[in-house]
């Protein structure tokens, strides 16, 4: 007999891809951003780790993934590929008192939003996480440690000058589950499913 205690679990969650060429520039805006910074200052995202989460899920029991899964291709299978473009940079909460540097990810027509909340509907059986409140597509760039108050004005600065550029635009034409391993290195992802749109 097994308690609840000892059942394995996934921290997952469920993100769009991002195309090679966009992530270039991408990286291009990422570099960028780290010279107006000290070092260590930010903890940066791994380029390879750049994708648009649709909804963190923390910890998912294994025997509960394959339901997990059918509970999202449910979905896909209802939507269309999507036309996303990456463009602007911004911060979580805000410039003057950043704690997340992120790019901005949008279709101009609402249809990520409303992906995005059939899938959070989607999933709200299989995780104790609290939902994402007032979803805004992005792509994050790092998380701030400690910044001083040039270093804020700097990145301010910066994202009010590039907010315009347009980063890449491409078709979604899939959902991922993806597994995240937290190690001493930082977070290592996996992908456990791929589900296309419709």
């Amino acid at each position: 007999m097994t308690d609840k205690n000892s059942t394995e679990t996934l921290r997952l969650f469920v993100a769009i891809p991002m195309p090679e060429l966009v992530r270039k520039k991408v990286i291009r805006v990422q570099q960028d951003m780290q010279q107006l910074v000290s070092r260590g200052a930010v903890r940066w995202t791994k380029p390879e780790q750049f994708h648009l989460t649709l909804r963190f899920l923390g910890d998912v029991p294994v025997e509960r993934v394959a339901a997990l899964q059918e509970a999202v291709h449910a979905v896909c299978t209802r939507t269309p590929p999507l036309h996303l473009r990456a463009q602007g940079v911004g911060f979580f909460p805000k410039a003057s008192s950043p704690r997340v540097i992120w790019v901005g990810v949008n279709d101009g027509e609402d249809r990520l939003v409303d992906l995005q909340k059939e899938i959070e509907g989607a999933v709200q059986l299989f995780t104790q996480e609290p939902g994402t409140g007032k979803f805004a597509g992005h792509v994050t760039l790092g998380r701030v440690k400690f910044l001083n108050r040039s270093e804020i004005e700097k990145l301010a600065a910066h994202a009010q000058a590039v907010q315009n550029r347009l980063l890449g635009e491409w078709t979604a034409n899939e959902v991922e589950l993806i597994r995240s391993d937290l190690l001493p290195t930082g977070a290592q992802h996996s992908l456990l499913a791929a589900i296309r749109l419709a």
